[in-house]
């Protein structure tokens, strides 16, 4: 008996033995992997967003003959080219369209409703980067100074790829438009830069940090703003070959503050450097951006680390000089050939600066723009253009001969209409009829398709895909309660000449989408994404987490998966 114990216990400790052993290398394999470093996900060295302000997507073929071989068309033709790329949302402006791109999300729920909007909570209006919280930094000018992405109430892909990387991933933005650096860069950027027009210099706010960086401190001391205004605008080629546009002087394009007639060459008369306001309508509006670009990526070392770095550019140039000209100008012309030949050089510097299989690029655009109204009602198609700062005085007007009341609408903004609630509570009149009196008055406009009660769409019988869209745009805190469709080729504008955009029509909707670089395979799509689609196409490629309000989805297509 004593003998069977023994031998049981002998057993016993034999076996326990056993597994201990057989658990040490497991143990020591352990060890060694806590030593190692942690595995850093396969991204690109850097990734550029490039947006183009009102790049409507037919001028990547309009002026196709004349680009060079190193722009749009490298992009193009080596990288992959989404042909079908929609806005799904209204209205189609810079804010809410940056604000799309990079948050993947619509104005409903990223809460950038327009550039500016009446905050119904709030009861002010509200420009879209405004905060009162913060102070200029390289400027002493508070109207242009104290920005933020605070209103941007979503995450950008910008500020997930600074989470996923413990912050180890630097983000810059870079723009004319204080808008188009800001709300890229979002929340976590390292810094956004955009342009002072007193001085000609980039600035920030105290958002970023207490001072510039020394680079952009250097930058600006190359007074790069005032060699390019006072340079003047001459066109690239001999005038008589922009066969893609009117006669150089006609009765669509207005033309430059300091000048007469919108004709080549341009020049600004009497530049004295205290107002450098010109550049942002002239091509080299959007060559300093590249200028500065370069100056980023040395000054900051942008992906020279192991993270990978995001610089955010947009170009507004574009923008300003679409609403000027109008898209039939031979200025308009000019400024992408111009464009074009300034992004082949600096696809050129980045595949010296990184390789060209290490950075990732993509290329698209914020809205388009539409022909001006007066040129296609020459051609007779249906056009026109409407005053909101009109349609607002004659509303008011019908609703005093009604109510005895004035001022019951307090805006007609961003084709919405937003009541003077104070006043009608004041009043004891019915916000329901109220809003059904307006919405009678403003249907029988001419150019005035639909009126759309944005608080009841059950109560309006509207096609797709505009239905869908004044969802997508729809903020309580931020919108008018009623929104106005016009007929195709009709629009909100300031002026007679040149060219505005908001609307749903794919003129303002359909933008151009093009990716090139890193994983990014040679091809093209026909069929429809959406500009929701380009953020979580990004959250794919550099697997991190899609921002918090995404709702669009990846594009598959587009990725090399050797």
């Amino acid at each position: 008996m004593i003998v069977s114990h023994f031998c049981r216990m002998k057993s016993t400790i034999k076996y326990t033995c056993a597994i201990l052993l057989s658990l040490l290398p497991l143990t020591v394999y352990s060890a060694k992997e806590k030593s190692k470093p942690a595995t850093v996900a396969a991204r690109p060295r850097l990734v550029v967003g490039l947006v183009i302000d009102q790049m409507r997507w037919d001028f990547l073929y309009r002026y196709e003959g004349r680009y060079t071989a190193g722009g749009f068309k490298r992009l193009a033709q080596e990288g992959f080219n989404c042909q079908n790329t929609m806005i799904n949302y209204l209205p189609s402006f810079t804010a809410p369209g940056h604000a799309c791109i990079y948050t993947g999300s619509v104005p409903a729920l990223h809460g950038i409703a327009a550039n500016d909007w009446y905050d119904n909570l709030e009861q002010r209006g509200v420009y879209c980067t405004e905060d009162a919280n913060v102070t200029p930094i390289g400027s002493a000018n508070d109207r242009a100074g104290k920005m933020s992405p605070a209103n941007l109430r979503a995450s950008t892909i910008t500020d997930e790829l600074r989470l996923a990387t413990n912050m180890g991933s630097r983000v810059y933005g870079l723009a004319i438009k204080d808008r188009g650096s800001i709300l890229p860069a979002g929340h976590l950027a390292n810094g956004a830069y955009w342009y002072d027009d007193r001085t000609g210099d980039f600035i920030s706010s105290s958002y970023y940090g207490p001072a510039l960086p020394e680079w952009i401190k250097s930058f600006n001391g190359q007074k790069k703003a005032f060699q390019y205004i006072q340079a003047g605008w001459e066109t690239m080629y001999p005038l008589n070959t922009y066969t893609q546009s009117l006669a150089d002087s006609n009765v669509y394009e207005g033309k430059m503050k300091t000048e007469e007639a919108p004709v080549f060459p341009h020049r600004v008369s009497n530049f004295d450097g205290s107002n450098f306001s010109a550049l942002r309508v002239m091509p080299a509006g959007n060559t300093i951006i590249f200028d500065a670009a370069r100056a980023c990526i040395e000054g900051e070392q942008l992906g020279g680390r192991e993270n990978t770095d995001f610089l955010c550019l947009s170009f507004s140039s574009t923008d300003y000089a679409g609403h000027t000209f109008g898209p039939n100008a031979v200025e308009m012309e000019d400024m992408y050939l111009r464009l074009d030949k300034d992004l082949a050089e600096f696809m050129a510097y980045l595949d010296g600066k990184l390789g060209k299989d290490n950075y990732l690029v993509f290329l698209t655009a914020d809205h388009g723009g539409a022909h001006n109204a007066r040129y296609l009602q020459d051609l007779r198609i249906n056009a026109g253009n409407v005053s909101e700062p009109e349609l607002l005085k004659q509303v008011n007007a019908h609703l005093k001969s009604i109510y005895a009341r004035d001022s019951l609408v307090r805006e007609v903004n961003n084709y919405q209409v937003y009541l003077n609630e104070k006043l009608a509570t004041q009043n004891m009149i019915d916000r329901e009829d109220l809003k059904r009196d307006v919405h009678t008055w403003l249907s029988r406009q001419k150019g005035v398709a639909y009126v759309i009660d944005m608080e009841n769409m059950d109560a309006r019988i509207v096609p797709e895909p505009l239905r869908a869209m004044v969802i997508n745009g729809y903020n309580r805190q931020r919108s008018g309660c009623l929104q106005f469709i016009l007929e195709p080729g009709w629009y909100a504008g300031y002026a007679p000449t040149g060219t505005t955009h908001g609307s749903w029509n794919p003129y303002d909707t359909h933008i151009p989408l093009l990716w090139y670089g890193w994983k990014v395979r040679p091809g093209e799509t026909y069929r429809t994404v959406n500009m929701t689609d380009i953020a979580a196409t990004l959250a794919a490629l550099l697997h991190i987490q899609m921002p918090n309000a995404c709702v669009g989805e990846v594009i598959g297509e587009i990725m090399n998966r050797d």
